[in-house]
């Protein structure tokens, strides 16, 4: 029986705690993450990675192939335009010059032989003519006979025909002194490339060879120095993505960083938007070349720099928190639709609101609400904008932990904050409580709360 008793009082413990847990869960109420709508100035930029580089940049190379005899530079040297940086070792193509110097003189010797043997055979055709002009008026004396002047008429065209073989081997001696000639044009221009010359004035930034090393240009003609031709003056290649192109203008002014001078910012200005995209996995980038001035030479090429692009800005506007943008009440859709008819915002966009999943629907976007490139909007000296109408659902909380729906078109963003460029519906003043988050004790809502329970 005792045990009995304990069994029955301890089963209605149970039943009691049951229902008692049952009934605080009920009575829960959800604790509400807010933020503060606030006036200020809001910055919409573009941000980007890039490589410093020099506006121009050459590599020295050699036509040559051979053994690397001398090095007259080293890294970060500062050369002039025709200053020797390098030698080759020219032995063999001194002795290439030597080989085609005695071709030349042995051509221009064949030159003398040929016109000293045409020589000899307009003389013999002299001789040769003579003795038929003789053999004709004897024979027409009969003095000579008829095989006689025959015989002489052969030698004189013989002499003829050897006089033009003479004058053609002058020819031919004469064009192979031009062939020779060449030869040596081509070997001694070897032998000159065997020593090194800048092409330019600037600074050694990268030396691929040394003493003894050998390079062999027969594919590809190796490099052997890069030379920037000014560090003072030196460009960006920032990497833009494709959805930010179009609110990027040349001659905008650009600050950036750079991880060696983390505290320093630098300035610059777009001078070029290159048309040549690159595409990396589906990814569609183009290169925005920013020039900047380097006259202390802090900057070295092949830094990455973190570019900030400032493409629109407003003074003394009301903003609010992104995450207010994003949330939406964990709430059913009836609920909703309620709290938009109580506010009167019960058209149809809401409606439409109303029956979306949290964090969905248009309360939970934030878009731009400015023309790209243009200014103002939020201040009455700045330019008039014609806003898309992008229209979001803020949920103002109030002392009494209640919730307000206020509908407003949204302006520029810094990614952190976004303009209020209008009020549609309801009122949103500075230091209003904006939900960005909500917490029940199941689970949480709002960004960056997840879904945890307890």
């Amino acid at each position: 029986m005792l045990k009995r008793h304990w069994l029955i009082a301890i089963g209605t413990i149970i039943l009691v705690s049951v229902f008692a847990a049952f009934e605080f869960r009920g009575q829960e109420k959800p604790q509400y993450f807010a933020a503060k709508a606030e006036r200020g100035d809001i910055r919409e930029v573009v941000e980007a990675t890039g490589t410093i580089n020099a506006v121009i940049t050459v590599q020295v190379g050699s036509q040559d192939s051979g053994t690397i005899s001398h090095l007259f530079v080293d890294f970060n040297s500062r050369v002039k335009k025709g200053q020797v940086v390098a030698q080759i070792d020219p032995a063999l193509f001194e002795g290439a010059v030597l080989q085609a110097k005695g071709d030349l003189a042995n051509a221009k010797a064949n030159v003398a032989s040929a016109r000293a043997n045409l020589e000899k055979a307009k003389a013999a055709e002299i001789q040769t003519k003579a003795d038929y002009e003789r053999t004709v008026g004897l024979a027409k004396e009969a003095v000579m006979s008829q095989q006689q002047l025959d015989l002489a008429k052969a030698n004189y065209d013989s002499a003829v025909a050897a006089v033009s073989a003479a004058d053609a081997q002058v020819t031919q001696a004469l064009a192979q002194v031009q062939q020779k000639e060449a030869a040596l044009t081509v070997a001694q221009t070897n032998l000159d490339y065997t020593t090194i010359h800048a092409p330019i004035d600037g600074t050694v930034i990268a030396r691929n060879v040394d003493v003894g090393q050998t390079v062999a240009a027969s594919l590809q003609a190796p490099t052997l120095f890069t030379i920037a031709q000014d560090l003072t003056k030196m460009q960006v290649y920032a990497s833009t993505d494709e959805s930010d192109v179009g609110m990027i203008k040349t001659g905008q002014v650009v600050t950036f960083k750079v991880d060696a001078f983390p505290r320093d910012t630098f300035t610059g200005r777009v001078s070029q938007i290159r048309m040549n995209a690159t595409t990396v996995q589906n990814v569609v980038t183009y290169n925005t070349v920013i020039d900047f001035d380097n006259p202390d030479l802090k900057l070295f090429p092949g830094m990455t720099a973190y570019i900030t692009i400032p493409v629109a800005s407003t003074s003394n506007v009301l903003s609010v928190p992104n995450g207010a943008l994003r949330y939406k009440p964990d709430l059913k859709a009836e609920e909703i639709r309620a709290l938009y008819q109580k506010y009167g915002l019960d058209d149809k966009a809401n409606a439409e609101v109303a029956s979306d999943s949290p964090g969905s629907g248009a309360a939970g976007k934030q878009y731009r609400a400015h023309a790209p490139g243009q200014e103002g909007g939020g201040s009455a000296a700045g330019p008039a904008r014609t806003p898309r109408l992008d229209i979001a659902v803020l949920w103002k909380l109030h002392a009494d932990n209640t919730l307000e729906p206020v509908r407003i078109r949204t302006g520029i963003t810094d990614h952190t904050v976004t303009e209020v460029a209008e009020i549609l519906k309801g009122q949103v003043k500075e230091g209003d409580e904006l939900v960005t988050g909500s917490m029940t004790a199941s689970k949480t809502s709002g960004p960056g709360m997840g879904a945890a329970r307890r």
